[in-house]
């Protein structure tokens, strides 16, 4: 995957529905894979936070019971407009795996992996996590941190805007990706949070509880 300059473009109210409606895509396309029903699909990052600016690429994830062999992926998205992202460098992040942070996991690699697919049109990032990975939870931790908390929202806009101008030359995305895991130590205790909230709310939500 090689998107070019980390250039941010203003909030677009078109975004929700594009990604409603791609996700409708993708879970048609995974309809036929083996535990289909326990799949769940997010629109995450700045795209689903209504009126933050963000790169031109809507996040959306999958959060799967077992992470398949990416061609297994790949065979079930073929009538689709995502293709399997190769990165931009050996060492691009969050292409194979995402960089083990937080309190949970940290030993088992297994729980990092993910496969990740692009879309150029419409642009968009599928990142396929398992249920139990941390960055599945957090990801979408952060997003409701974003929605709720207008300083914190501020902030991370004031931070992409900085690293936007700081590798506006740039050949790809991977340093200014990279450099933004200073707003994600930041908040981390509140994503943990969150994420122990989500799962409180689960338990108690579940029958016979």
């Amino acid at each position: 995957m090689s998107p070019g300059p980390a250039a941010l473009v203003p909030p677009d109210p078109a975004w929700g529905e594009q990604a409603v409606e791609l996700l409708a895509v993708v879970r048609s396309a995974f309809a036929v894979l083996d535990g289909a029903q326990g799949m769940v699909y997010d629109h995450i990052g700045s795209t689903a936070v209504p009126g933050l600016a963000a790169k031109p690429f809507l996040d959306l994830q999958v959060r799967v019971p077992v992470l398949l062999p990416v061609e297994e992926w790949t065979r079930a998205l073929g009538t689709t407009t995502f293709r399997p992202a190769q990165g931009s460098r050996p060492d691009s992040p969050g292409v194979t795996f995402d960089l083990p942070r937080g309190s949970t996991g940290r030993d088992d690699e297994n729980l990092w992996r993910k496969s990740l697919f692009v879309s150029a049109a419409p642009a968009a990032i599928l990142h396929i996590r398992r249920a139990d990975s941390p960055w599945a939870a957090y990801t979408v931790a952060l997003r409701d941190l974003l929605l709720e908390d207008s300083r914190r929202r501020g902030q991370y806009e004031d931070l992409k805007r900085r690293l936007a101008r700081e590798h506006a030359d740039d050949g790809d995305y991977d340093d200014y990706t990279r450099a933004k895991t200073v707003f994600f130590d930041e908040v981390q205790d509140e994503m943990e949070d969150r994420v122990r909230a989500a799962r409180g709310a689960s338990v108690r939500s579940e029958p016979g509880r």
